[in-house]
């Protein structure tokens, strides 16, 4: 409609066929009459339509323009009666489609080129016949013999656009070209396309750039338009963004909603212009008014974000509806994104489902991997793992490296498990500049996994990805230079890629960064810094993390000593299902530390941590039941308890089980049996165990008689800190038992072991 109201000389007429039948247009009589009274005063040949208009009247259907005709003397006596009339019998009966068709086919029949015209429009637009696009190229390409601008141009395009003949671009150029010489300014609008792209003639800028000048200054705003595209980008003339940011003034204020787009784009970038983003907003605003989803998109984004205007989640959302409502995969997407989170509106996953599904069905790839996420966790639809898989594969397939990413997820945990395949995938989305794929496709190359291993390839993928900002490939990177993966061994890189990853709020980067300060890796040693970044990293709820700092306010290491967080940390860490923090919540009941002593409690922590395999906690639960604390005394329940403790490897565990061994306790006497796991547990550096195993060889219990190994034993167990090893090793000493007599070196040790609290002394 926008071509035929810039119509040149002579199309009035066609004008207010177009008002008077509604096409591409809404119907507007009053605007119709004053068309065909333009027409008229131009001088068309009025003679022959009255005549045909009142044939049409007689049969109904011509008197609204027959009125008209009798209003205002057109080649008949004026009568403004008989206008009334036939206005009246217009009104009264409406229009007669089909009879008006007739009547304009017998005029085109007779040589009449603007009803050839009209009935080209009619069979173009299936007014008052059936639609047929060849019957409409035909009628077109007969009122173009009378020369009409009007026909010349919808030839065209009709050429360009393969509607009712072949497509022909030499043709359709033609026919713009002779359009455009008689002065229509639609026909010199596509003329300059034809010439700024090559169709249907030899590319030629300069040209495009002067049918476009031509049109500008003529006052055309899709003219102004690319005017301001061939200044902005130096099409056809030299570049001005001053001059291109003028034309696209021109064309926006003239209405045009491409103009204003392009003029709101040169205030955002400061085009021939100083940047403004608030002109930009309301200029994107005004063009955004003509529909264009795309348009509306771009609005809902920038209330979204507060870009030239103040954020507001109500009119985000509006936009975004308008924009999605309109066919926009990208608004369909963010109206989604809407819903899921309940940005301005009611949070509702069945409808992000929804348009999701719309924007994938659309070929938003972005919306493809979404709904590939709803369907592989039920989310506002049924769960559905094969339509999950699917949904993930178009999106990969599309192009998008978060889709190629999750592919490559399904392909390695086993939805159609392939390790080649799922290495392909993370090939293609870290080359598509994902972070997650990259740190992925590193693992692929350090484990060599769906590839050969290689561990320099590793390296680069896993600095691309921290380079990033990915805090997983931070810390693998810092694992590289601590350990030499890939890369020469560097110290103090390692120790910046953790912090990085640290401070990223990675818990595994903080992790490391705590060993790094606990053993000076990179930097000096700190044992406050360590302990503090424990404790972030423990934040994750990871219930070994949490033994770790029960332990570290247990014990003052890099904090103040503090038994109530002490015993609160190995409660989170105990309910978190962590034997060592259970075993150590045990303690904690048992002694008094930081909480009431609690025998019930005691045994019941350590039960935990001895049935989740914990072998201190099994030699823990041993001693409850030799002792029978919170629970009855049970000598053969010690003895199995101490047993699965010792098999562990325990050497507590194993030194109780020597004592079961030597003293048939739940068990038959057995020293040689004894003598064993003594010897396990004094090799494990048990200083209980060494003392005993001491006893063995001094008295040949369960073994040959052997002073001087009796001596080194002991002496491995009073430096061990044990007041018994300490006492004998006295005895040794005084009396000469595997080494010298010396009874100073004899009277030192039982200083010691008397300070140790050993009564014997």
């Amino acid at each position: 409609m926008e071509y035929i109201l810039k119509s040149a000389e002579g199309g009035d007429f066609i004008l207010g066929y177009y008002y008077e039948h509604e096409i591409e247009t809404t119907k507007d009589k009053k605007k119709a009459f004053q068309c065909y009274l333009k027409s008229a005063e131009g001088g068309n040949n009025e003679k022959k339509e009255f005549q045909w208009y009142l044939k049409s009247a007689e049969a109904e259907g011509g008197d609204f323009i027959l009125g008209y005709y009798y209003e205002h003397e057109i080649e008949t006596t004026k009568d403004k009666k008989k206008a009334f009339q036939c206005y009246l019998k217009s009104a009264e009966g409406g229009n007669n489609e089909k009879k008006e068709f007739q009547w304009y086919l017998k005029s085109a029949e007779g040589g009449n080129s603007k009803s050839q015209l009209i009935v080209g429009s009619h069979y173009d637009n299936g007014i008052g016949t059936t639609k047929d696009d060849a019957k409409a190229f035909q009628w077109y390409l007969k009122s173009v013999e009378g020369g009409d601008s009007e026909g010349q141009y919808i030839l065209g395009k009709f050429y360009v656009n393969e509607i009712g003949t072949t497509k022909d671009g030499e043709k359709d150029f033609q026919w713009y070209l002779k359009s455009a010489e008689g002065g229509n300014i639609y026909g010199q609008f596509n003329l300059g396309i034809c010439y700024d792209i090559g169709i249907g003639t030899t590319k030629d800028e300069e040209k495009a750039f002067q049918w476009y000048l031509k049109l500008a200054e003529g006052g055309d705003s899709y003219g102004q338009n690319n005017l301001g595209n061939c200044y902005r980008n130096g099409i056809g003339t030299t570049k001005d963004e001053e001059k291109a940011f003028q034309w696209y003034l021109k064309s926006a204020e003239g209405g045009n909603s491409y103009g204003q787009n392009n003029l709101g784009y040169c205030y955002d970038n400061g085009i021939g212009t100083m940047k403004d983003e608030e002109k930009a907003f309301q200029w994107y605003l005004k063009s955004a008014e003509d529909g264009n989803s795309k348009k509306q998109y771009v609005i809902g984004y920038r209330y979204e974000n507060g870009i030239g205007t103040t954020k507001d989640e109500e009119k985000e959302f509006q936009w975004y509806l308008k924009s999605a409502e309109g066919g926009n995969s990208d608004g369909q997407f963010n109206l989604g994104n809407c819903y899921r989170d309940g940005i301005g509106t009611m949070k509702d996953e069945k409808k992000a489902f929804q348009w999701y599904l719309k924007s994938a069905e659309g070929g938003n790839c972005k919306s493809q991997a979404i709904i590939g996420s709803h369907y592989d966790n039920g989310i506002g639809t049924t769960k559905d793992k094969e339509k999950a898989f699917q949904w993930y594969l178009k999106s990969a397939e599309g192009g998008n490296s978060d889709g190629q990413y999750i592919i490559g997820c399904c392909y390695m945990k086993g939805i159609g498990k392939d390790v080649e395949k799922a290495f392909q995938w993370y090939l293609k989305s870290a080359e598509g500049g994902n972070i997650y794929g990259q740190f992925n496709l590193g693992i692929c190359y350090e484990n060599g996994i769906g590839t050969t291993k290689d561990e320099e390839k590793a390296f680069q993928w896993y600095l691309k990805s921290a380079e990033e900002g990915n805090s997983n490939g931070q810390y693998n990177l810092g694992d590289c230079y601590r350990n030499g993966i890939g890369t020469i061994k560097d110290g103090e890189k390692a120790f910046q890629w953790y912090l990085k990853s640290a401070e990223g709020g990675n818990s595994y980067g903080q992790n490391n960064l705590r060993y790094c300060y606990d053993n000076g890796i990179g930097t000096m040693k700190d044992k406050e810094k360590a302990f503090q970044w424990y404790l972030k990293s423990a934040e994750d709820g990871n219930s070994k993390k949490q033994y770790v700092i029960g332990y570290r306010y247990g014990n003052g290491v890099g904090t103040t000593k503090d038994e109530e967080k002490a015993f609160q940390w190995y409660l989170k860490s105990a309910k978190g299902g962590n034997s060592d923090g259970q075993n150590n919540l045990g303690n904690c009941y048992r002694d008094g530390i930081g909480t009431m002593k609690d025998k019930k409690k005691e045994l019941q922590w350590y039960l935990k941590s001895a049935e989740g395999g914990n072998s201190y906690g099994q030699c823990s639960l041993g001693n409850c039941y030799i002792n029978g604390k919170g629970t009855t005394k049970d000598e053969k329940k010690a003895f199995q308890w101490y047993l699965k403790s010792a098999e562990g490897g325990n050497s507590y565990g194993q030194n109780n089980l020597g004592n079961c061994y030597t003293n048939g306790i739940g068990t038959m006497k057995d020293v040689k049996k004894a003598f064993q796991w003594y010897l396990k547990s004094a090799e494990g550096g048990n200083c209980y165990g060494q003392c005993n195993l001491g006893y063995c060889y001094r008295d040949g219990i369960g073994t040959t008689k052997d002073e001087k190994k009796a001596f080194q034993w002991y002496f491995k167990s009073a430096e061990g800190g044990d007041s018994k090893g300490q006492y004998n090793l006295g005895c040794c000493y005084l009396n000469g038992i595997g080494t010298t007599k010396d009874k100073e070196k004899g009277f030192n040790w039982f200083t010691l072991s008397a300070e140790r609290g050993n009564s014997n002394v």
